[in-house]
């Protein structure tokens, strides 16, 4: 080998290590946030997210597990809610085919003290929202009263989900700048005792569509959920069905994913009360891209309508390609 032609080999190598040579980071398929709906009747029940409209390289699998942390405050002359919820998720997607996609995943959603008021009050003070009478409440508990005969004083340590979820995806059309591609959801909850004891069987279709150029991914998916039966705590019944739109914008710099996705959910339950109105929900989030592995962070926050929603909520994820 040329003398010239080996220097230029050193120089290469000790500018890029072989591993990162070796390695392409391929940011562009981990899509939309993965965060659960957070408001309370939402959180309960099949709410389809907000998905990719892409496929995953044909044959990859995807791990990934989640943690989140939830505030409900709410006071009207109806009802009262103030409580904490917290869930932990964890699931595997698989690209079967350039066609077909598999997502499983499991959610236990439980109450207990995760000591959010205090970071809720400072969080709304520092962004201008109202407290909507949370600052005359006493702090940290996990309470819910209602007119419809729900009486419970303190639910901390509850079961209020335990769930698996089935998603399988379908591949309409797909190109370097856009996807699409229809899914639907089978939900199966079991909670066996205790207040929130239930076993309700649900499902979901939903369309999702992405665009992506260059540091820009946009995504959407426009979703209808079926349902029966009647809400565990106060036994009002849910519509049969419900439709949600979501919208989720990242902006890709380097490593770093900035992400923003606002969710409307269709109110849920037959009732004249705010449970019956829509809620939602802006979302905040931040994903840190490793070469095989991403980690994320988000912030939920309702907005329009303070007293179906829950105030504020946190998650963070780790999601790794196998």
């Amino acid at each position: 080998m040329p003398f010239s032609h080996l220097k230029s080999v050193l120089t290469l190598s000790l500018l890029f290590p072989p591993n990162v040579l070796a390695t392409a980071v391929d940011f562009s398929d981990y899509g939309p946030l993965r965060t659960y709906a957070q408001s309370p009747a939402q959180a309960g029940s099949l709410t389809p997210m907000l998905r990719s409209g892409f496929s995953l390289p044909e044959g990859q699998k995807e791990l990934h597990l989640s943690a989140s942390a939830a505030s409900v405050w709410a006071e009207t002359d109806d009802y009262f809610a103030d409580y904490y919820h917290n869930t932990l998720e964890g699931g595997l997607t698989w690209q079967v085919n350039d066609k077909w996609m598999i997502d499983t995943s499991y959610h236990w959603r439980f109450s207990g003290d995760n000591h959010l008021d205090s970071v809720t009050m400072w969080f709304h003070d520092a962004f201008g929202f109202s407290q909507n009478g949370r600052e005359d409440a006493a702090k940290h508990q996990n309470q819910i009263f209602s007119k419809d005969g729900v009486n419970q004083q303190n639910i901390s340590g509850e079961n209020l989900n335990n769930v698996v979820i089935l998603y399988v995806g379908y591949q309409l059309f797909e190109n370097q700048y856009q996807g699409l591609s229809l899914g639907g959801s089978l939900y199966y909850n079991y909670v066996d005792s205790g207040p929130f004891e239930d076993e309700s069987f649900e499902q979901a279709l939903q369309l999702n569509y992405s665009f992506r150029y260059e540091k820009h991914h946009i995504h959407s998916t426009a979703a209808v959920s079926f349902r029966q039966g009647n809400e565990v705590l106060s036994g009002i019944s849910y519509d049969n069905h419900a439709y949600s739109v979501n919208l989720g914008y990242e902006y890709l710099t380097g490593r770093h994913g900035w992400l923003l996705e606002l969710h409307h959910y269709q109110g849920l339950l037959e009732t004249e009360n705010d449970f019956s109105k829509a809620s939602n929900e802006i979302l905040l989030g931040y994903r840190y891209y490793l070469d095989t592995s991403a980690i994320e962070f988000s912030i939920v926050e309702n907005y329009f309508n303070m007293d179906n929603s829950t105030d504020i909520a946190f998650n963070i994820g780790y999601r790794v390609k196998l």
